[in-house]
């Protein structure tokens, strides 16, 4: 009896935070739009910028930035405030490499953390701009 009890305790998967899905998806879709070019990706960032944030999109020319996030690093960052403003919505870090390319050479690697925020169902970044 116990071995039915342990081969069903072990049958039930644990359920996906829906931050952690949104996030997963948020890179997923970067990474398609990087792929797809400059302008495709461009397109991502003024698609997926926080709305509190709409007017500080950078112009990336013919970068593209790819993200591989770390997902066992998410976490609450209620205290994060770019520029002293706090966005609405709930905010979350998470520890990513990012790899910037030119046409098909790299020209920059780094690994550090980036902030997404969960607003109406919806995860939003904030878009790179490597003149600030």
């Amino acid at each position: 009896m116990s071995t039915v009890l342990f081969a069903a305790g072990c049958a039930a998967q644990a359920t996906e935070s829906e931050p952690l899905r949104l996030s997963r998806q948020y890179f997923a879709d970067n990474n398609i739009a990087a792929a797809q070019g400059p302008q495709a990706q461009q397109e991502f960032f003024r698609r997926t910028q926080h709305p509190d944030f709409l007017g500080q999109n950078c112009e990336l020319g013919e970068t593209t930035v790819e993200i591989d996030p770390a997902s066992s690093t998410l976490r609450p960052d209620p205290e994060f405030a770019p520029d002293g403003i706090r966005p609405r919505g709930d905010i979350w870090a998470i520890g990513v490499e990012v790899t910037t390319r030119m046409a098909d050479s790299i020209t920059g690697h780094q690994i550090g953390s980036l902030h997404l925020v969960l607003l109406d169902g919806r995860m939003h970044g904030f878009a790179p701009c490597p003149a600030r």
